[in-house]
């Protein structure tokens, strides 16, 4: 069974980025999912691809699936570029501010 380490993503309600920081290993499905005919349910049998398995590092992440013999792909994330611009919205707050408030 193929596993897939990763860092996830920041969400698009997240203006920070906590929750970014770990490193997951999650399993692939290895059956589809199947609607119940009766219930309308989506259901499968496949129990491995309800497993997250979380790390501080991606190196403990790799080094526990190959002392496991899980077979993984790693996915390295983009990293996200801050914008910190120079006399922004925050320096109208600042307490080395140079000139008198005029709004």
């Amino acid at each position: 069974m193929l596993a897939r380490i990763y860092q996830p993503a920041k969400t698009a309600m997240q203006s920070g980025d906590a929750k970014t920081r770990e490193w997951l290993l999650e399993f692939t499905r290895s059956e589809p999912r199947v609607v119940d005919p009766l219930m309308g349910w989506t259901g499968s049998g496949d129990t491995q691809a309800q497993v997250r398995l979380s790390f501080e590092t991606k190196e403990a992440a790799i080094a526990y699936a190959e002392r496991n013999a899980i077979a993984f792909r790693l996915d390295i994330p983009n990293k996200r570029r801050h914008r910190i611009r120079p006399g922004g919205y925050g320096d109208n707050f600042a307490y080395t501010r140079k000139t008198a408030w005029t709004h």
